[in-house]
């Protein structure tokens, strides 16, 4: 099965810093239960410029970014034109570009959430035992927070989903072959991907 990234432009003002399960739910509702029943799609978090402790402000250039097996791509363009509303957020989305995945020796993820694990050394063995079941070698790592009160600690996230708080980690992994590359962007890393968790990029590409 063959994967892509579709990158839809995104216009707005401003979003929650927070948004992946209310950006999940924007989504399904203009695509109806077919979003939750499509195995294998994941929507990245829409990047921007940190306004706040709490806010996001959207930047030319800005996209919602989903990665999906290519059969899914006639269902997605649906979105194409479509209003969001993220929280009371208000995001309109152009027409997608079409991606191919791209193979690099280290991968990068914002965010991935295995349940059951919240302490960084168990979630590594957790992450190199869902690697080894991929048959893919490489090193996984927690990076650290490279500033601030935190500075040397590991980069713990929080993904807030209605009243409950998830908690994930930044993850990165290295050493990868170009085969092992592809796999892993295909498959991910722990769950949620729906709401922007376990999806990798090539390190070098996250900030685009």
């Amino acid at each position: 099965m063959s994967y892509v990234d579709l990158a839809f432009s995104a216009l707005g003002s401003t979003l929650p810093l927070d948004h992946g399960y209310a950006l999940y739910s924007a989504v399904s509702r203009v695509l109806g239960p077919d979003l939750h029943e499509q195995n294998g799609v994941g929507l990245f978090a829409i990047r921007g410029m940190r306004a706040g402790p709490n806010e996001l402000h959207v930047r030319d250039g800005s996209h919602l970014r989903i990665r999906t097996p290519a059969v899914h791509i006639p269902a997605l363009l649906a979105l194409a034109g479509k209003r969001l509303d993220v929280e009371g957020h208000a995001v309109r989305l152009g027409p997608p570009r079409t991606y191919a995945l791209v193979p690099a020796t280290t991968l990068a993820a914002r965010m991935v959430t295995i349940k059951g694990f919240q302490d960084p050394e168990a979630f590594l063995e957790a992450v190199h035992r869902q690697l080894e079941a991929m048959k893919v070698q490489g090193r996984a790592v927690v990076p650290q927070r490279p500033a601030g009160p935190h500075k040397g600690e590991a980069t713990r996230r929080i993904l807030r989903i209605k009243d409950k708080s998830v908690v994930g980690f930044g993850l990165l992994v290295t050493e990868l072959s170009a085969e092992e590359s592809l796999i892993v962007q295909e498959k991910g890393i722990g769950g949620r991907r729906h709401m922007g968790c376990g999806l990798f990029l090539p390190a070098r590409a996250r900030k685009e």
